[in-house]
């Protein structure tokens, strides 16, 4: 498939939003959930970019900075897979593995680009220190602004080249891989929706929170249950949990619910 050129200026716009974001963690447009499904939108394949984000996103659970290790890029390898699972046209479970796999391959790139680009923010960083130092606070406002285009511009280039390569060609390069890889892309594929379950799990492992979690699976085969009455019966079940929490909590003492965590927040 190729884009037209309103899904080119909408690709490229989420694609600069996702660079930025990789960096600010305001709106999260990085996150491959959100990101592949505003490229799905913009090229007017959404269903299938949204199967194919949440399966990256599981994997992108595991990917955080620790100290000074940069973690692989997300933004883009969430960008850049959506395009080429788009402009492959082939949106089977085959299809879909094989652009989890060149999103693996995409973010080492990306970490490559962003330690790049991260060197190049030192020199703006001492152009935005002397302006500081001169008291001309437009100009360390501006370079600001310059090193967080830079950051949206490392994820819109690649993008932007993406979708100039003839659909043709993606094709033809994804049909030659052998058989052989194609079968492992689908087994890895499902490790890693289960390793991004575990990680959810380990994350959720409260007493607190286990009852919605099994509640979730017993409610997941009744197909006539749509996602919006999903969600009113967990926002019910929510506010008469917090309420009768609130009422046993209330005789004056603070009662421990089992989650340090929790009670800290819950204090705070």
């Amino acid at each position: 498939m190729d884009f037209n050129i309103l899904s080119v200026i909408l690709v490229l716009v989420v694609a600069f939003l996702a660079g930025m974001e990789s960096i600010l963690d305001q709106f999260q447009f990085h996150q491959p959930i959100v990101a592949c499904s505003l490229i799905g939108l913009a090229t007017g394949h959404l269903t299938e970019c949204i199967i194919l984000g949440g399966a990256l996103q599981l994997l992108a659970l595991g990917w955080a900075n620790i100290g000074a290790a940069v973690a692989p890029d997300a933004a883009l390898a969430s960008v850049a897979s959506a395009i080429i699972f788009v402009k492959a046209a082939n949106f089977s479970a085959d299809g879909r593995n094989i652009a989890i796999a060149a999103a693996i391959t995409l973010a080492t790139v990306g970490l490559v680009l962003t330690m790049a680009v991260r060197t190049l923010a030192v020199v703006i960083v001492h152009r935005a220190d002397s302006a500081a130092e001169n008291g001309n606070f437009a100009g360390v406002q501006f370079w600001h602004y310059v090193a967080l285009c830079m950051q949206g511009l490392r994820v819109a280039i690649p993008a932007g080249l993406l979708m100039f390569i003839p659909s043709e060609a993606v094709k033809s390069g994804l049909e030659a891989l052998p058989e052989w890889f194609s079968k492992g892309m689908t087994i890895g594929g499902g490790m890693v929706v289960a390793v991004g379950f575990a990680m959810v799990i380990n994350l959720m492992a409260t007493k607190e929170v286990w009852p919605f979690f099994f509640l979730g699976f017993a409610l997941a085969p009744l197909k006539e249950l749509t996602l919006i009455a999903t969600g009113i019966i967990g926002l019910c079940i929510a506010i008469v949990y917090l309420n009768l929490s609130n009422r046993k909590g209330g005789g004056g003492g603070s009662a421990s619910s089992g989650d340090p965590l929790g009670d800290i927040l819950n204090d705070y």
